[in-house]
């Protein structure tokens, strides 16, 4: 399928387990969005993180408002998990995180497959750079709470 590829790596001084935990609540997505997203998770809590199930977010990207179904389609503790967007503003996006123990702590890695309207103008211009904005915020805060 064409589209685009963002893959990211973090190295951090904790174990696998330790970090997998940490993801497993779906709330703490919010600490790792930067604020200019306004992002929040709508579904109550509790939420049992697991293969098949669906969490709501609602967010604002460039000051428009939106919303954002995602399906956990793959449940791999303390190895990996994979997310998919079922409703929101990408024709494709599924994101695979896995955890991976190296050098006494764990490698972070983030591998998300996208696409979207408007193509390589769209990715070139707007979409890639904030990905990036967002995919830097993330490991900044993730240094700092397990640094």
């Amino acid at each position: 399928m064409a589209g685009f590829t963002l893959q990211t790596a973090q190295w951090l001084p904790r174990a696998p387990g330790d970090i997998f935990h940490f993801y497993a609540d779906a709330f703490r997505l919010e600490e790792l969005t930067p604020p200019f997203l306004r992002f929040r998770v709508v579904t109550p809590p509790p939420i049992e993180m697991r293969a098949g199930v669906e969490i709501d977010y609602r967010l604002r990207l460039h000051g428009l408002p939106l919303k954002w179904r995602s399906r956990i389609t793959a449940w791999d503790p303390p190895h990996r998990f994979v997310d998919e967007q079922i409703r929101g503003p990408y024709r494709r996006w599924v994101h695979e995180h896995r955890f991976t123990p190296r050098d006494g702590g764990t490698l972070v890695e983030d591998l998300v497959e996208y696409d979207m309207l408007g193509g390589r103008l769209a990715d070139r211009l707007l979409v890639r750079r904030d990905l990036r904005r967002v995919f830097d915020y993330r490991q900044e805060r993730l240094a700092r709470i397990f640094g």
